[in-house]
């Protein structure tokens, strides 16, 4: 053993810069024993960490690798018509889900072969969900919802895959098939934006895409639910530890009538075009059809390549809500400028214009539909639809006034949030200016009081414009949920119109039906409603065929408008449509104490039965 002094003396020995093999194995000895205390230092302070800081993370990382958590799907609420007959409804289904980080990505390939040939969808569509969901999601993936019974019988003779579970859940189904497309609209699983905006939902959650059910989706939603389950290491599930059960969504009753609604499209026939019924008094949409359609059913389920073919390239263009975008509304909008010319001041109930066959203004000839109708006044103009008497009206109140009372009878007002919604256009000087930049004409005014040139109305303002008329001058708010008429936003406003103002038109309207344009309308099997016809005027073919209305005549209750593209005249292609409609409507057992139209009378003069 070296003694104090035989250390002192191989210290020296170092100090000297003398290594002696004494002083070369302490120096050793010495350093090892610092090596050996630092690195047992560093153990011992990685095993606090573990068990003293990372201990709760780690012990729920554990238990998470043992705890599967599957999401349950909420039933969406059922959209019902008016009378409480089902529009939309949920069908229990299976559903094929993937639990991402139960497999190695390697896997992950493997299982989307064998899934995407029972599937029939390419292994790439799988690997995609996969790893939009990441492979640490704690969730699964829903590879495919709504699956038939012969795709489940296959996935089950296939064995057993890992991760891979049938679950059952609702699905939404659409009873009437493309009957009411454009304001049921569909669902389908939130798009990424939609989830980076709301971070509660679950990957593949199923919200609302179009028409009522995106407009409502958060009361038909609901709160969706899980199941928690002890899984061993193959993943197979051992016992349920709990369960938090979905919260359905809201039914909600629609101001829409199922009946009416057919009626509207059998009239309508897939033709391009489109049909509104709105309730008179509360502006309520009864029915709102557009041709072509689709149907939603196909949004539950994976699309097929003729689906694509037939709805997505489909020059028609199916989801395109005719009933919200702007036509030329032709002698329709004679309504609008009766009540300008009457409201201005410049004319009263009894005021009376020259007609003739044709003017001259500013060196261009105007025609009329004949030879002219001599002295007329308001209601004969538009029983008999007179151009002449309007293009002299146009030119005295201006386009001004005109545009003014559009707006105030809800043109470019009138709003549904619905997809894709247009908004009608009345032209000023400074509006054409904007919009093509050229000046205004004397000719602009004339052609816009008979709705003609820049003018362009939606089907849905068509329908507030009369039913202002038919109501006594209160302005509706077109809307789609039956509780939304107790809304202080949905309350009709009223415009000022005057009580003569309203009377005379009235009067004009109904002769339209009872020696008119729209004779065919009071054949005795509905009682008297009122109304105008329209025929547009369209570059490269036939003329757009338009007719606006309300009835009873004297106590009215809905309000109708009608467009056919290519229709050609009013008369023939937009009132048999209109028929259907109010015969519905009447059908129902209301109105009955309502009077039977007369039978036509013979007009005054020009062929008005096409007009």
């Amino acid at each position: 053993m070296a003694t104090g002094a035989s250390v002192g003396r191989a210290l020296s020995a170092v100090t000297a810069g003398k290594l002696t093999p004494r002083a070369i194995r302490s120096q050793r000895a010495f350093t090892l024993f610092v090596m050996a205390t630092g690195i047992l230092s560093l153990h011992l302070f990685r095993l606090a960490q573990l068990q003293l800081v990372q201990g709760q993370y780690n012990h729920a990382l554990a238990e998470n690798n043992r705890i599967r958590r599957l999401p349950m799907v909420a039933d969406r609420g059922n959209i019902l018509d008016r009378h409480g007959k089902i529009l939309v409804a949920n069908k229990l289904t299976r559903a094929i889900y993937l639990y991402p980080r139960e497999q190695t990505r390697d896997q992950w390939q493997a299982t989307a072969q064998q899934l995407g040939g029972i599937l029939n969808i390419t292994p790439q569509q799988i690997v995609q969900k996969l790893e939009k969901a990441g492979y640490r999601s704690t969730t699964p993936v829903r590879i495919m919802r709504n699956i038939k019974a012969d795709v489940f019988t296959a996935l089950a003779e296939s064995g057993y895959i890992p991760g891979v579970e049938v679950q059952p859940e609702s699905n939404r189904v659409y009873p009437h098939k493309k009957l009411g497309s454009h304001i049921l609209g569909y669902i389908g699983e939130a798009s990424e934006a939609q989830l980076r905006k709301n971070s509660d939902w679950p990957m593949g959650m199923l919200v609302g895409q179009m028409g009522l059910e995106r407009l409502a989706d958060d009361r038909l939603r609901g709160q969706w639910g899980n199941r928690l389950f002890e899984v061993d290491a193959a993943g197979k599930e051992l016992r349920m530890l709990g369960i938090q059960r979905p919260t359905s969504g809201e039914t909600l009753k629609s101001t829409l009538d199922l009946q009416i609604q057919k009626a509207a499209e059998t009239g309508l026939a897939n033709r391009r075009g489109a049909v509104v019924v709105i309730d008179v008094e509360t502006g309520g949409i009864m029915a709102m059809a557009s041709g072509p359609t689709f149907d939603p059913n196909m949004f539950t389920r994976r699309i097929t390549q003729k689906e694509v073919d037939e709805v997505f390239n489909n020059p028609h263009k199916p989801f395109l809500n005719r009933a919200l975008q702007g036509y030329p509304p032709a002698s329709t909008f004679k309504i609008v400028s009766s009540v300008a010319g009457l409201q201005s001041g410049k004319y009263n109930p009894n005021s009376k214009i020259m007609t003739a066959a044709a003017l001259n203004i500013g060196g261009t000839v105007f025609h009329e539909h004949g030879s002219g109708y001599g002295a007329i006044g308001f209601k004969t103009a538009l029983e008999v639809s007179s151009n002449t008497f309007f293009y002299q009206l146009g030119r005295k109140v201006g386009s001004y006034e005109i545009h003014k009372w559009a707006h105030k009878l809800g043109i470019g007002e009138t709003k549904t949030f619905l997809d894709g919604e247009s908004q009608g256009l009345i032209p000023t000087p400074e509006i054409k200016k904007t919009i093509s930049n050229e000046p205004w004409y004397t000719g602009d005014e004339v052609t816009m009081a008979i709705g003609q040139g820049m003018v362009t109305v939606t089907p849905m303002e068509l329908a507030v414009v009369v039913a202002a008329i038919g109501n006594g001058g209160h302005r509706v708010k077109p809307h789609f949920l039956l509780d939304q008429a107790s809304d202080p936003q949905f309350k009709p406003e009223n415009i000022g119109l005057k009580p003569s103002t309203i009377s005379t038109v009235r009067a004009g309207l109904e002769l339209v039906v009872k020696s008119g344009t729209a004779t065919s309308l009071n054949d005795g099997s509905i009682p008297l409603t009122a109304g105008k016809t329209g025929t547009a005027e369209v570059p490269g073919g036939a003329d757009n065929a338009v007719y606006v209305g309300y009835g009873p005549a004297k106590n009215p209750k809905i309000a109708v408008a009608v467009i056919v593209e290519r229709g050609g005249f009013g008369s023939t292609s937009a009132v048999p449509i209109a028929h259907q409609v109010y015969k519905a409507y009447f059908s129902q057992g209301k109105q009955k104490s309502q009077p039977k139209g007369i039978q036509a009378q013979k007009t005054n003069g020009g062929n008005v039965a096409q007009r």
